[in-house]
């Protein structure tokens, strides 16, 4: 009775470490986004999340209106640079990729008509900190 009283201490204290070590991490990953995300830009109020193992690739479809400014920030685990995002338009034309200009953490856009858009969004293998990936989108609020 009493090893299996210990099992189970020692298995929750197990998770509950885990937990937190993940938590600390997902509050940094979203603390690098909004540090980005500020006046005079506004979130679009969603939050692209990916959990990703070293290979594979998140995909976001996304309407991007024109003329409107638009800032895409992407972060994971703790240091910035370690996510690379591409924009394609819904041909698979690249529109744009953050790893021509080392994987920036955020760029801004301006479309000049509305597109629907493709986002892919990876790790980078040489920069591997966590498979917790986040994306943030935000405009450009007018009048500011």
């Amino acid at each position: 009775m009493m090893r299996k009283i210990l099992i189970v201490f020692v298995f929750l204290t197990g998770f509950i470490t885990v937990n937190k070590i993940t938590m600390a991490q997902v509050d940094q990953t979203i603390n690098l986004c909004t540090k980005y995300l500020v006046p005079p830009y506004i979130s679009d109020g969603q939050q692209y999340k990916a959990l990703l193992n070293e290979d594979e690739i998140a995909e976001f479809h996304i309407t991007f209106f024109g003329g409107s400014i638009y800032r895409i920030v992407a972060a994971s685990g703790t240091t910035e640079g370690n996510v690379v995002f591409r924009i394609y338009d819904k041909e698979r034309n690249l529109l744009f990729s953050n790893a021509d200009y080392d994987n920036s953490p955020y760029w801004d856009f301006k479309f000049s008509s509305t597109i629907d858009c493709i986002i892919e969004a990876q790790l980078d293998n040489d920069n591997l900190q966590s498979g917790y990936l986040m994306m943030l989108i935000g405009f450009k609020q007018t009048g500011l």
